[in-house]
């Protein structure tokens, strides 16, 4: 797959996971203050968004290596997209329901740099057991 269609997919999953993390901003915003839902829906979304990445942009097998390494994607656009609200809302007075959206938009570049980097990356190979630890094959003598 080329790295054009790797970006055409990338862009589609944000978009649903754009839409999910709004939706779940929206739901949580009505019981916490509007940083704590950013940060709540942000989290819940990074969860879906890992196994569309996986599956749907690069088609790649999900591990958990790539799971734990995969808010290590986020984490740029989390500080950006963060900051983007608070500056939004506290500073500029802007409507705390529309700031994520506009925020959002900033991070996506980086986010999807990091995240082909985790997503493509080899796992590491398989070391073999030292000998002394190998369980005995049938052909091994005894």
């Amino acid at each position: 797959m080329t790295v054009r269609a790797q970006m055409v997919r990338f862009a589609l999953v944000g978009a649903v996971n754009t839409g999910v993390y709004y939706g779940l901003y929206l739901l949580l915003l009505q019981r916490l203050p509007y940083v704590a839902a950013h940060i709540g829906a942000f989290v819940l979304s990074m969860i879906g968004s890992f196994f569309l990445t996986s599956y749907f942009t690069y088609r790649t097998r999900p591990t958990w290596r790539k799971f734990l390494l995969f808010p290590l994607t986020n984490a740029a656009n989390l500080a950006v997209t963060t900051a983007g609200v608070y500056l939004l809302v506290g500073v500029f007075d802007l409507n705390s329901r529309y700031a994520p959206l506009i925020a959002a938009a900033a991070a996506i570049p980086v986010t999807f740099v990091v995240s082909r980097a985790v997503m493509l990356r080899p796992e590491p190979a398989e070391r073999p057991a030292p000998e002394h630890k190998r369980a005995p094959r049938a052909m091994d003598p005894v």
